[in-house]
């Protein structure tokens, strides 16, 4: 069995930030009941002893949002005792657990920070760049910006030595300013980057959000992040910036780690507030709620008709792939970000031009990159 991966909103939708951008704000609000409430402890400790009894060798439990640290520092503390409690109980002495965190930063203070360190967790902590960029959108209830906060949670996650990376969200303007973004980011010493492009409201048409990032924008930022990546490792300084890491796996004839890059969705067993599940945390919606805690096992789940028909929805190849050159790299990417194809209606990458034009453009930087990783692991 592969390793399973549990993702849980343990405040719902609940958030103490006004991120422009949001797409779990705009999620939330297209259910019948936005806020599904902190989940509670019963559920909890059910959805732990279950996860565990169904793992094999490794089970992943990620908390999200909302703003998973409003559930408070007491709630992740029962987290790590019941997990330590549930698989002594199970006997399986092999099986290892992981935790992780996306947070915003906002509430972090030395508990927190101490917290994460002493109980290694991964954490992911939401930073688009410097001040003037991360305060556009990531504003705070009284909107206003929030970078000092956030950097403040970056310092004690230093100071702590908290595993972390940087999420960083690319709209329009952030795209045109990565170099001052990356070099930013390479002054602070942030090793491990993430970037990840905006996604405007399910229901509204491409191109009508402030924060838009266009398919050109968004082609000019990916040839610009590599050329910014790629000097700086023939220099000998690696940092670590997820797609690119991916597509260098994908080229050495590895699979990524990256869902969005596997070109078929999966089920990601996303746990919201009152403990109903769901495929992915794009698609939290009530006409893809697949079953509660408690009431179906994770095996029911992955059995049922309605979860085989969301992973059927991601196979469709629009006819443009199937000739292309990099359809081995780009896999059609995420479903949340496919558009109808035409007269076809087969759903393809909105973004399928900017990254075509940045494989067609640095195909043999990417390549001579991924050699050196080779040669790297071989020792010469």
């Amino acid at each position: 069995m592969p390793p399973v991966n549990i993702l849980i909103k343990p405040a719902s939708s609940k958030c103490n930030m006004r991120c422009r951008y949001c797409f779990y704000h705009d999620v939330a609000s297209q259910r019948e009941v936005a806020d599904l409430g902190v989940m509670r402890e019963n559920t909890l400790k059910e959805l732990i002893k279950s996860g565990i009894d169904y793992g094999d060798h490794v089970v992943s439990f990620a908390f999200q949002g909302g703003e998973p640290t409003l559930a408070g520092i007491t709630y992740f503390e029962k987290v790590v005792s019941w997990q330590q409690q549930f698989l002594q109980e199970s006997g399986k002495k092999n099986l290892r657990i992981h935790n992780a965190i996306q947070t915003n930063g906002y509430l972090i203070d030395e508990k927190w920070a101490e917290f994460f360190h002493d109980h290694h967790f991964l954490v992911g902590l939401s930073l688009d760049g410097p001040a003037n960029v991360h305060d556009k959108n990531r504003l705070d209830a009284r909107g206003e910006g929030t970078f000092s906060q956030v950097m403040q949670a970056a310092e004690l996650f230093d100071r702590y030595q908290v595993d972390y990376n940087v999420l960083s969200v690319v709209t329009g303007q952030n795209a045109m300013a990565i170099k001052r973004i990356y070099r930013f980011f390479a002054k602070h010493n942030f090793g491990y980057l993430q970037f990840i492009p905006c996604l405007e409201p399910l229901k509204s048409q491409r191109g009508t959000e402030s924060y838009h990032l266009s398919v050109q924008e968004y082609g000019q930022f990916l040839i610009d992040i590599f050329d910014l990546w790629f000097a700086d490792f023939k220099m000998g300084k690696y940092t670590s910036i997820r797609h690119l890491d991916n597509w260098i796996l994908l080229m050495l004839g590895e699979p990524p780690e990256a869902c969005n890059m596997n070109g078929r969705c999966s089920i990601q067993f996303v746990v919201e507030g009152d403990g109903g599940i769901y495929p992915c945390d794009f698609y939290v919606l009530d006409e893809w709620r697949l079953g509660t805690v408690g009431e179906q096992s994770f095996q029911e789940i992955m059995d049922s008709e309605r979860a085989k028909d969301f992973l059927l929805e991601s196979l469709k190849v629009p006819q443009d792939c199937l000739g292309c050159r990099y359809k081995e790299l780009c896999r059609n990417g995420c479903k949340r970000d496919r558009v109808p194809d035409g007269s076809s209606g087969v759903l393809k990458n909105y973004y399928c031009q900017a990254i075509y034009r940045f494989f067609s453009e640095r195909e043999k930087e990417l390549m001579e990159a991924a050699q050196i990783v080779r040669r790297q692991r071989q020792g010469r």
